[in-house]
Order: C-alpha cells, then sequence, then structure tokens
C-alpha cells in the first residue's frame, strides 16, 4: 500500500428520523437532529475516506473529534457531511469534517483516528475483558 496522502475524501447523507434526536438520545428534550448523532455521521464520514487505503489486518479507531454543533434540524430534513483527510503523522490521521442541511451549514469538526492493527487491537480488548 502506498502511504495515506491528504485530500482524501468522503460524503454520507441521511435523512433525519426520530431515532437520531436530541429527545430520542438523551441529550436533549427537544425533537432536532441530535448532536451524538452528527457525530456518528461525521466519523463515519472519515472512516469511508479510507475505504481500500489502508493494509490488510489495518483499520482504524477514533480517539478524539472537536465538534461545534451549529444549527438545529428538524425530522425529515437531509444532512450531508464531508470529510478530508487534512493531516497524516505516523498512524494518527486527522479529518476536517463538515456538515450541512437542507438550508445551511449545520456543524464542523476536527476529528483524529488512529492507524491500528486491528487483530492486536482486538485481543487487547478481549483480554481487557477477562
Amino acid at each position: 500500500m502506498q502511504p495515506l496522502s491528504t485530500g482524501l475524501k468522503a460524503e454520507t447523507e441521511i435523512i433525519v428520523t426520530a431515532a437520531d434526536t436530541a429527545a430520542r438520545w438523551g441529550s436533549g428534550l427537544v425533537p432536532v437532529y441530535s448532536t451524538p448523532a452528527l457525530v456518528g455521521q461525521m466519523e463515519h464520514s472519515a472512516v469511508l475516506a479510507l475505504t481500500g487505503q489502508l493494509a490488510a489486518g489495518q483499520t482504524t479507531v477514533g480517539a478524539r473529534i472537536d465538534v461545534r454543533h451549529l444549527a438545529p434540524t428538524p425530522v425529515g430534513m437531509k444532512v450531508r457531511a464531508v470529510a478530508e483527510l487534512v493531516e497524516v503523522e505516523g498512524r494518527k490521521l486527522v479529518f476536517k469534517v463538515e456538515a450541512w442541511d437542507e438550508v445551511e451549514k449545520i456543524g464542523e469538526a476536527l476529528h483524529e483516528r488512529f492507524i491500528i492493527d486491528e487483530a492486536r487491537f482486538m485481543a487487547r480488548v478481549q483480554a481487557k475483558g477477562q
């Protein structure tokens, strides 16, 4: 595999449902797109940007996300999130992620992920649970 380089991008799109709301997630009492759901969509976009880019046996894990949820989005509206790899420092990957609904920009984040060996990682996790 070639070393990762900046500029990799991916986009996700969802329609907000009741399952995505702050009231459902417990992060608020209103029926609008929740911050936890936004964070999940942002991370998913970053993961998709790496499709086909990692060596066999490798994957990534999220380590940090600095997110700003800028505006509410009602149930039934479309949300689009775009992640772009902006920094590669060894195993650390940094993504700039932005999200829009059908009217305006609703979120932005810097998201760090780390490349891991999946088998070693899962062995550590399983040992921790024993």
